[in-house]
């Protein structure tokens, strides 16, 4: 097993080359393609399979709301801290059964029929994101006790690019697999990616540090709480969570419904699968890499602002694509800069969040402020399939870029550019 502890963590200022090629690093390629797959088969393998069976625009766009569990898992986050076999260790002792359970899920999806097993498909995809949801708690706590400070702007930078790199396997993959398979073949081959995740589980230990597990549950879960406002203070509190709910806004709600956004252009799934592949796998590897890098020189706070205007210009891709209609070259464009600017900014932002989080309650209060993040994609996603049937998909992608503004502007408060 890889041998991890609290007392693993280097002690003054390391070499470059140590902080970019360590265990820690190699660990968070494993955790961010185990978080990311399951959520990418909810937001584009789904969403495509609902379209390419005729199913509305509106009816996808509700089907968002299957993501509730991302939103309300700070619930049972306390959970997570406060239970879990010590002989297993307190995050492996929840990963292994979600990752499981994900596998046959994901696996059973395919054999039902989209036209009349509607709503049972609704039920499976809010169990596949219940567990996707317990297993983000536990894998963005374990990352948060296994990182250092100084490691937490590449370490998150690899987890968020490996994250988006797993998004190839239900995004580009598995379309072109539709074209020649049956769904529950595509299905279950999907689903097998998952023993990447159970095999990271099976190989790492926890670790080692000062557990709140002698708490009892109503201290493990309002301890986390009272010490994320009483070490931030009541404004400060107010701000981040605000800051959570906008800066990723407009981007959640352009990327909602891609995957139909595409097939209405009239690109095959075939088309889709091998664009995404060849223009999305070198831009989020380069991405992430100069992205962690340059977290390291300029700090996360900067990092924030620049990302945030490259999240912008992502979103105004969409609209020249809208305009652009079934132009593959434009398709490559606007796949490449949203694997490279939206995982950039997501990096980011992912650092701040880690960086915002108390490691004695890292599982508790990381799942909080995650939380607030996903209330856009599933909310504010859940209104896109109404938006676009009303006002086309140009103006829909223009007022997306309206809608990320006021989270660059909550910049000025939670992360000034001169405060590293």
């Amino acid at each position: 097993m890889l041998e991890v502890s609290a007392t693993d963590k280097p002690l003054g200022q390391p070499s470059l080359w140590s902080q970019i090629f360590n265990q820690h690093m190699l660990i968070c390629i494993f955790t961010g393609f185990s978080s990311g797959m399951p959520l990418y088969l909810l937001y584009q393998l789904v969403p495509a399979w609902l379209r390419s069976e005729n199913i509305g625009l509106v009816e996808i766009g509700l089907f968002a709301l299957v993501g509730l569990p991302y939103i309300w898992k700070f619930f049972w986050a306390p959970l997570l801290d406060r239970y879990f076999f010590a002989s297993v260790g307190r995050r492996r002792s929840w990963l292994l059964p979600t990752q499981i359970g994900l596998l046959a899920v994901i696996a059973s999806l395919g054999f039902l029929d989209p036209q009349q097993h509607l709503q049972w498909i609704m039920v499976l995809t809010f169990i596949i994101a219940l567990l996707s949801a317990t297993q983000d708690v536990a894998l963005d706590a374990y990352r948060r006790e296994l990182l250092t400070d100084a490691e937490l702007g590449l370490g998150n930078s690899i987890h968020v690019q490996a994250y988006r790199i797993s998004g190839l396997i239900p995004g580009a993959l598995s379309l072109i697999l539709s074209d020649h398979l049956p769904w529950s073949w595509v299905f279950i081959i999907t689903a097998s990616f998952m023993i990447i995740g159970i095999g990271l589980t099976l190989c790492i230990r926890d670790v080692e540090m000062q557990t709140p597990q002698s708490l009892n549950l109503w201290r493990a879960v309002v301890d986390p709480f009272k010490e994320f406002v009483d070490r931030n203070g009541v404004t400060l509190t107010l701000q981040i969570l605000s800051f959570m709910l906008l800066y990723k806004l407009g981007d959640s709600m352009a990327t909602a419904l891609s995957m139909p956004f595409y097939l209405d252009l009239g690109f095959s799934k075939t088309e889709i699968g091998v664009v995404a592949k060849n223009a999305a796998l070198w831009p989020a590897i380069i991405g992430g890499l100069l992205g962690g890098l340059l977290m390291l020189k300029i700090g996360i706070n900067r990092a924030l602002w620049l990302f945030g205007v490259v999240q912008l210009i992502t979103i105004a891709g969409f609209a020249v694509l809208a305009e652009a209609g079934n132009n593959l070259w434009v398709l490559a464009f606007v796949i490449a800069l949203e694997y490279l600017g939206v995982g950039l900014g997501t990096a980011a932002f992912t650092a701040y969040i880690a960086r915002a989080t108390s490691l004695r309650f890292a599982a508790t209060q990381f799942a909080l402020l995650t939380a607030f993040a996903a209330l856009p994609r599933t909310f504010a996603s859940a209104l896109t399939g109404f938006l676009v049937e009303d006002m086309g998909w140009t103006s829909f992608f223009l007022l997306c870029m309206v809608l990320a503004l006021p989270g660059m502007l909550m910049l000025f408060w939670v992360a000034p550019w001169n405060k590293r």
